[in-house]
């Protein structure tokens, strides 16, 4: 496959989502903030060159970063790709954004002749590395033509959620709405399990085999039997993506409640400072509150 791809965000995602479009058979230009990410990268045979040189062949820019305005300085910043691509290349926007901010992306592209797919990511950074992720996608037939190879060299499921930017975004919205109270659940889950003497490792083995298990517990659950909070995905990201899910809601009149409850957990894990370890450490809170004693990491 001839096709040359840039990926903006190395991230757990995003060099998972590199690494399978590299084994896809195509040319990967890899941009991180990080040096040592873009090192690394280019030593696992990532392709070198700076973005002013390699953006006016490129056919697809694969942007997974955190945030609505880290996307927008991607595409539209001081150095933004868009201007530099070439019409008929695809934009695959990634980030978990508000389904109004996708729209207003989607509309700037086009105006600049270049495709744009909002097409948020999930499943983690195990599927990203092994081209299985779900994909819930939305944007023109040939902005979904453009990215096809991309698509399927990374996604284990492509979702078609619309013909226009911001119905993928919106179903992000949902998902992230269940897997951030998930983690949130199951840390409290696991921590009130604690005060009944149920060992950690105890409730691992029982819940993730009962009605009460999900996902997230089943993968988020041993990382605190482990002890081992290496972020695969960050407690910063929460507070960003269920308020995303809050905002949307507000402007439906819906209420979330139990949104409102896990953000304000999620809150406190990063006034702890737990920020940028794994979203599993919001189990601190909860143990901090209760006077707890978490497992820790063996050597």
């Amino acid at each position: 496959m001839s096709l040359n791809v840039a990926i903006f965000g190395l991230g757990s995602m995003g060099y998972g989502m590199a690494q399978s479009c590299l084994r896809a058979g195509m040319r990967v230009h890899g941009f991180d903030v990080v040096e040592a990410q873009v090192a690394r990268f280019l030593a696992d045979g990532g392709a070198a060159g700076p973005v002013a040189e390699v953006a006016p062949d490129l056919d697809a820019v694969v942007v997974v970063v955190l945030n609505a305005a880290q996307l927008e300085s991607v595409l539209f910043g001081e150095a933004g790709v868009v201007a530099q691509l070439r019409a008929g290349a695809v934009v695959l926007a990634c980030a978990t954004v508000p389904p109004e901010f996708a729209k207003e992306m989607e509309q700037r592209c086009i105006a600049t002749g270049v495709h744009y797919l909002d097409a948020p990511i999930s499943g983690g950074s195990v599927k990203a590395a092994q081209g299985r992720l779900g994909i819930m996608a939305s944007g023109t037939e040939a902005a979904f033509s453009a990215a096809g190879p991309v698509l399927e060299a990374t996604a284990e499921t492509v979702f078609r959620l619309g013909d226009a930017a911001g119905a993928g975004s919106a179903m992000k919205a949902v998902n992230q709405l269940l897997a951030g109270v998930h983690i949130a659940t199951m840390a409290e889950a696991l921590t009130f399990g604690m005060t009944q003497g149920i060992a950690p490792e105890t409730f691992v083995e029982v819940i993730s085999k009962c009605a009460g298990s999900s996902w997230m517990l089943e993968n988020r659950a041993p990382h605190v039997v482990a002890g081992d909070y290496t972020p695969h995905s960050q407690v910063n990201i929460w507070p960003k993506d269920l308020g995303i899910v809050l905002e949307a809601a507000k402007a439906s009149g819906f209420h979330a409640p139990i949104t409102e409850t896990a953000l304000a957990q999620y809150r406190a894990a990063v006034d702890m400072g737990l920020g940028h370890e794994d979203d599993a450490a919001v189990a601190k809170v909860y143990a901090k509150d209760a006077g707890l004693t978490l497992p820790e990491k063996h050597s």
